[in-house]
């Protein structure tokens, strides 16, 4: 069958984009000029979240193999579309430079018009966090986060929060990594410890010397990160996948552990990213509205400040960096280890 035409404006919905900014203020005849702005970065905001949804799930859906093939495309195409959440993100904290355009009088001739509305009530943000993994219990402000939504978006979001998270999907990755299956063939480790892996025994005393006297205290924390409770409910990243993300921390100069850092290091951009949005929509919200309630009935700034304390998603893999050592200290990898993760000749 052939191709019909297809024309700019009817492949883009252009009648539809374009008409679709009703304002408040002009429905009770009290133009505000502002209001325009408001409803455009917002409508902007909700398009460019449906994006994010989009790569998110399309990621889901890689890290949800059993297995996920190194010389295939795959892990490659998961750091490429985590790369684009990431620049995403960077754009919407840059459009909150447009909208601080807008003074605090500009938007009190229409700020009464839009109660409750409340970007709270954004299903679509809330839903991106709780793929990415944040979890219920570990909101700010429980009771309230899904108090002002509508009931389908609600079960949408309870839905989304059942299923495997991204950060689920990435513990489950980085336990698969096969660094330590075989003690054999590393070199005799430093330390003394007989029951840990030569690698870890020789790392953990490396990771002593490199402390200083007040920070004698980390190794207790060291074990607890990478050989303590595997059933701890308050964990995300398990003891093997800490061991795993570390060493991909410490040797990502090898060809296969390249793109494993990458990713990692998306993750940890992807969460920047979020809580610079968060620091820069509670300022200005601070500059437009001073200590006054929000529109849906929040606190305002208040309520701002705890998630921006509260919702960091990757911390436990921004922690790894606590363990890190100087790069001409790191211990001799096995031989057979070492060809593994180079290129092959």
């Amino acid at each position: 069958m052939p191709h019909k035409d297809v024309h700019y404006s009817d492949y883009l919905q252009l009648d539809k984009i374009l008409n679709s900014q009703q304002l408040e203020s002009d429905l009770v005849n009290a133009h505000a000029h502002d209001e325009m702005l408001f409803i455009i970065i917002h409508q902007a905001y909700e398009l460019w979240f449906k994006q994010i949804m989009y790569e998110i799930e399309s990621v889901a859906d890689i890290m949800s193999q059993q297995s996920i093939n190194d010389n295939s495309p795959d892990l490659q195409t998961v750091a490429h579309r985590l790369n684009r959440v990431a620049v995403i993100l960077r754009v919407a904290v840059h459009k909150i430079d447009i909208m601080e355009t807008m003074t605090p009088m500009d938007f009190l001739d229409f700020r009464n018009l839009l109660r409750p509305a409340s970007g709270f009530q954004s299903w679509q943000f809330k839903l991106a966090e709780a793929r990415l993994g944040l979890r219920y219990t570990e909101r700010h402000a429980q009771e309230y986060y899904i108090s002002q939504l509508r009931e389908e978006h609600v079960k949408m979001i309870k839905t989304a929060e059942a299923k495997p998270s991204l950060l689920d999907l990435v513990n489950e990755w980085l336990e698969r990594m096969p660094f330590f299956e075989d003690a054999e063939n590393w070199p005799t480790q430093v330390g003394s410890n007989i029951e840990q892996h030569p690698f870890w025994a020789d790392y953990s005393a490396r990771y002593v010397e490199s402390l200083m006297p007040n920070e004698r205290f980390n190794l207790r924390f060291f074990n607890q990160v990478f050989f303590g409770d595997d059933d701890n409910s308050e964990r995300r990243l398990s003891p093997k996948a800490c061991r795993a993300g570390l060493f991909i921390f410490l040797f990502r100069g090898y060809p296969m552990l390249q793109t494993p850092f990458q990713l990692l290091n998306l993750l940890l951009e992807i969460d920047e990213q979020l809580s610079t949005w968060r620091y820069r929509h509670m300022n200005m919200v601070h500059r437009m509205i001073g200590s006054r309630t929000g529109t849906g009935g929040s606190t305002g700034k208040d309520y701002l400040k705890g998630a921006l304390d509260k919702h960091y998603i990757f911390k436990e893999i921004a922690g790894l960096t606590s363990f890190l050592i100087e790069r001409q200290n790191l211990p001799k990898l096995g031989s057979t280890l070492e060809a593994k993760l180079g290129f092959k000749v």
